[in-house]
């Protein structure tokens, strides 16, 4: 195993450390060669080599656990570096770092892109293993993660070698993926797929095939809308109740008027009566006809592929009056006469937050006409998020995962037997044999065989989840030996597990103190050496201290 370093634009977001698997083979079958693994560490590893806990991250998080669970990670806190060694590893598939369609395939010298095989939460949890024995760990304290976190959790201690594992912390998360979120999965994917710049996976080539190689270049309008869709998911609708209702965006921003007042719509900006305003210049050039007043609502939010604007009778927002080599004829450019500031078909959203911005700094509507449709702020939100996201993720890294949290089953079998794991040891389902599926009873015997092999464990689920539902963490619970079940009350639905920092620290903290004493008795690093105030947590709370790139913590709300 060797140092090296990640060449993907995504990973160089985080300072971590990348380690190169020479070979590993994929419960498929499949076997990479030259693998990076990126993670972090936090702590320092006792002689015994036993106190490590291993955080496990959600769907688009990293294994910057600073990031989006930093208020969980300190002195004193649940993830406590005085006394413990942490460690989260990034999980294949996923941008930042470890191996995935944004890695360069050693076969053929480009990226993996759409040809990276699939993998599975038993594939990271053999694949970190290895990174944990490079280590020196000799045994996990605890496995702790939530949502796809908490899948990855649940596989430890059935694909590690068996006692590995001593306790687990899963929240917000099932022992098999269900039918709802499998659906949701797929329409986020048919989303990204129904972008034209989607090319089938190849969209980072430039060029022919086999030419220039362009890492940033995405389905960034497929990716947004996939984005926007799970957070509707992430969230309940009481919260975006409660914190958009019916408001309009962007009322936060306060004008200084002068004392004789300011046009600040319906023209330029102006402090001069007489200046012409909109309506002026449309009633001496006769243009912005009620048509095109009316398709500019119609599309408000729409991304156009092309740089023209969408006519009646058109094509895939090709103009009626194109030449149909992306320029303007002249009859296009007689009927379009757009301000400076215009940004429609230039690849800004009509209605986004950096639409709606140069559109208040050149006084007009999002209509181009004298009045601006209402723009929610629930609607101003989720495109500033799908704006966010598609600078900070690869649209095949989040086909690939959402694929790897459909094959989520911890009653299915592991395929690896090197580590004589729990996990290859347990049955097949008959089906396997024969051409009948399953009854529901027997996936049920063979869920409870497979929890009943967990070690003692917290269970936590969120009450208005909607994504992974608390009956859902009531049956891992139920199943399990020695499990307790919370249920932390919380208006924000799946994303309570990124957000409910203090009850979350609370009843991990309380969990690892009772069953595992030892480690509480005395500091691996003293404090003074430590440096408390140093870290972030000198004020001892649990507020968002800044905006997270890849949880859902939000210092400031208002920004978009």
């Amino acid at each position: 195993m060797s140092s090296s370093s990640s060449s993907n634009p995504y990973a160089g977001l985080i300072t971590q450390n990348t380690t190169t698997i020479p070979t590993f083979t994929l419960e498929s079958g499949v076997k990479l060669t030259d693998v990076p693994v990126a993670y972090k560490t936090w702590g320092k590893l006792n002689a015994e080599g036993d106190n490590c806990l291993v955080i496990c991250h959600a769907l688009t998080g990293s294994a910057d656990v600073e990031d989006w669970w930093g208020p969980l990670l300190g002195p004193d806190r649940a993830f406590d570096p005085t006394r413990f060694f942490i460690f989260c590893a990034n999980v294949i598939g996923s941008p930042y770092g470890t191996i995935s369609s944004v890695t360069t395939n050693p076969e053929t010298g480009r990226p993996f892109g759409p040809e990276m095989p699939g993998s599975s939460p038993k594939d990271d949890v053999r694949l970190h293993y290895i990174v944990l024995q490079s280590l020196g760990v000799k045994s996990v304290a605890a496995v702790i993660g939530g949502s796809m976190g908490g899948m990855t959790c649940l596989e430890w201690p059935l694909n590690s070698p068996p006692g590995f594992v001593k306790a687990i912390v899963p929240l917000a998360t099932s022992a098999r993926h269900s039918a709802w979120c499998i659906s949701w999965g797929e329409a986020q994917r048919q989303s990204i797929y129904s972008d034209p710049d989607y090319k089938d996976g190849y969209y980072f080539e430039q060029g022919p095939s086999g030419g220039e190689v362009d890492l940033t270049k995405q389905p960034t309008r497929g990716l947004a809308a996939a984005r926007m869709a799970a957070l509707l998911t992430y969230r309940s609708r009481d919260s975006f109740e409660s914190r958009f209702g019916r408001r309009s965006g962007n009322t936060s921003n306060k004008s200084k008027v002068p004392k004789g007042g300011v046009r600040i719509m319906g023209g330029k900006e102006t402090t001069d009566p007489s200046s012409p305003s909109d309506s002026d210049v449309k009633q001496h050039q006769g243009i912005e006809s009620p048509r095109e007043i009316a398709w500019r609502e119609h599309n408000d939010g729409h991304r156009s592929s092309s740089n023209l604007v969408s006519r009646r009778n058109s094509d895939s927002g090709k103009s009626s009056t194109s030449n149909g080599t992306g320029t303007q004829t002249p009859e296009l450019e007689k009927s379009l006469v757009l301000g400076e500031n215009d940004k429609i078909g230039q690849g800004v959203a009509l209605g986004s937050a950096a639409a709606l911005s140069a559109q208040q700094a050149d006084g007009k509507g999002a209509n181009g006409g004298e009045k601006q449709p209402k723009i929610f702020s629930a609607q101003s939100y989720l495109r500033y998020q799908g704006d966010k996201f598609t600078g900070r993720f690869d649209a095949n890294c989040y086909i690939h995962i959402t694929r790897k949290l459909d094959t989520h089953d911890l009653s299915q079998p592991s395929n690896d037997s090197s580590l004589s794991s729990l996990s290859s040891r347990l049955p097949a389902p008959t089906s396997s044999s024969t051409d009948e599926p399953p009854t529901d009873e027997e996936l049920e015997k063979l869920l409870s065989d497979a929890l009943a092999l967990e070690p003692p464990a917290l269970v936590i689920g969120i009450e208005s989840d909607g994504l992974f539902t608390t009956s859902e963490q009531k049956e891992i619970a139920a199943y399990i030996p020695d499990a307790e079940l919370v249920l932390i009350p919380s208006p924000d639905g799946h994303d309570g597990f990124l957000l409910e920092f203090e009850a979350i620290n609370g009843w991990i903290d309380g969990f690892m103190k009772r069953k595992m004493p030892k480690f509480f008795e005395g500091r691996v690093i003293p404090l003074e050496e430590y440096g408390k105030g140093a870290n972030g947590d000198g004020d001892g709370g649990f507020g968002v201290k800044k905006e997270s790139v890849f949880g859902e913590a939000e210092a400031d709300v208002t920004r978009w």
